[in-house]
């Protein structure tokens, strides 16, 4: 017998820990949920698998809240749950402000921050007067979405080094969202977008021949000099396996010029607005 098959599986460390937690014995949580010690035993010990029913009916035995009854559901293999909360709820005002110190310390890097549908909830006025450039303000001002805005061609499409392999690899991303958690929200924007005409036939073939990267580059004109930029994206979300299913799920994305020696403080005009730019 090798040492890893004597490893207690994940669900089971999870399952004995709470059991601790609250001094619950094998025999009361069976009693709880109406069934048998030997089964829960079995199951701890990840010689038995516990059906996703029976995982849900433990975290509401136990009381768990959201972040760990998506840890229990992740540790027996089964989809966390999603719970959708709003950027603009009332009880997340405190986010919004860090989010908004955030974009401002940002400056002059263009910065942009999105929701899970990528929504675009703020932008700095480095974003702004970034797009600005190459961009008209009757199209800049109706931008509201970070994915359609990358798959326009009169918005930050043309500006995109790889357009299509970044485009396969954005509808990579999204399809397997669907994949995994079967989101109609996710399958709507996927059916969006791969309606698009830009959109390559080959993308699936393409995606897959790609691994997913942190950054991708971006190249605009200033001051009639094509510049190459490096967009960078970081997640604000819960620590923990459920980090990046944790609601509200923010993602800040900046462009980095690859020059160090730019100045994009020049850039910045204070009197430029956007519907998005709360400063």
């Amino acid at each position: 017998m090798t040492k890893e098959s004597n490893v207690t599986p994940a669900f089971g460390r999870f399952l004995k820990f709470w059991r601790d937690v609250y001094s619950i014995s094998q025999e009361e949580l069976a009693e709880r949920l109406n069934s048998s010690p030997r089964h829960i035993s079995r199951i701890e010990n990840g010689s038995g698998r516990p059906s996703e029913a029976l995982v849900l009916e433990i975290g509401k035995t136990l009381s768990l809240g959201s972040r760990d009854l998506n840890h229990l559901l992740i540790s027996a293999g089964y989809t966390q749950q999603e719970k959708h909360i709003s950027f603009h709820d009332p009880d997340m005002k405190w986010l919004r402000k860090s989010m908004l110190y955030t974009v401002k310390a940002l400056d002059p890097y263009p910065t942009a921050i999105t929701d899970s549908s990528t929504n675009i909830l703020m932008v700095n006025k480095g974003w702004v007067s970034l797009f600005r450039k190459s961009i008209s303000k009757a199209v800049l001002d109706k931008v509201d979405n970070h994915y359609d805005f990358l798959f326009q061609r009169e918005a930050a499409g043309k500006d995109v080094s790889q357009w299509e392999d970044t485009l396969s690899m954005i509808l990579m991303s999204l399809q397997q969202k669907v994949l995994m958690t079967g989101s109609s929200t996710a399958e709507a924007h996927l059916q969006r977008l791969t309606a698009k005409p830009e959109v390559p036939h080959d993308w699936r073939q393409r995606a897959a021949k790609l691994e997913p990267m942190a950054s991708f580059r971006v190249q605009t004109r200033i001051d009639g000099v094509l510049t190459q930029f490096f967009s960078v994206s970081s997640t604000v979300g819960a620590i923990g396996p459920a980090a990046y299913v944790s609601e509200p799920q923010l993602t800040i994305s900046t462009l980095y010029p690859e020059d160090e020696n730019i100045d994009l403080s020049k850039l910045i005009d204070p009197n430029l607005t956007h519907p998005l730019l709360f400063y």
